[in-house]
């Protein structure tokens, strides 16, 4: 504020000055009393006394609205106003700065949103493939259980048809040690079993019963 008067003083100070110069040149040049305020200058007053009255008046006119606009503008301008101002100007291109960010952010969130988006839709095909293969799974179990019942099934039989062709091609069988043989075996060739005896026994109970 002590700046401001000051230079309110000064330019309003240079201002009259101004203005009487102004009219010192409007009677030089109306009564042609001639140029009397530019004598006060003691340096350069000899030099400014060669100026015509019309340039002067012209030249005391141009000084005195310069000055006298240079005056109202310090005069009316309020520095609490201009720190305002500047603070809403700041503010309003940080308001600018902070919306072209959130701009560029929103794109981003966008990008994201769409990748989230297809990433679902990958996600619930790949949810689908994996219920048809749990399906088919569910489905080929049974088939799996009756492959391996007709396996055991298969291999039961297998172990009654070489049992009945052991009853077939062996139909003796070794008292002593449990071994099928045939019926032409004299002796057993696993445990050298006399074969004779048991089967005259066998002939003779045969021709008994």
């Amino acid at each position: 504020m002590a700046k401001k008067g000051i230079s309110v003083w000064l330019f309003s100070s240079l201002t009259v000055i101004s203005i009487a110069h102004l009219i010192d040149a409007f009677f030089a040049l109306v009564l042609n009393s001639g140029i009397r305020l530019l004598q006060l200058y003691p340096l350069v007053g000899d030099k400014l006394q060669s100026i015509t009255p019309i340039a002067y008046f012209w030249i005391s006119a141009a000084a005195s609205l310069i000055l006298w606009g240079i005056t109202c503008v310090i005069a009316f301008t309020n520095p609490v106003e201009a720190f305002l101002n500047k603070i809403l100007s700041d503010a309003k291109t940080q308001t600018a700065v902070e919306a072209q960010l959130l701009e560029e952010k929103g794109e981003i969130l966008d990008v994201m949103s769409e990748t989230i988006e297809s990433n679902n839709q990958i996600l619930a095909n790949v949810k689908d493939i994996i219920y048809n293969i749990r399906t088919e799974v569910k489905s080929i179990t049974p088939l799996n259980e009756s492959i391996e019942k007709m396996k055991t099934e298969i291999s039961t039989l297998k172990k009654e048809i070489k049992k009945l062709e052991e009853k077939l091609y062996f139909p003796i069988m070794c008292p002593a040690c449990g071994k099928p043989l045939m019926p032409e075996f004299k002796m057993c060739p696993y445990c050298g079993e006399d074969m004779k005896l048991h089967q005259t026994s066998v002939i003779a109970l045969k021709e008994y019963k």
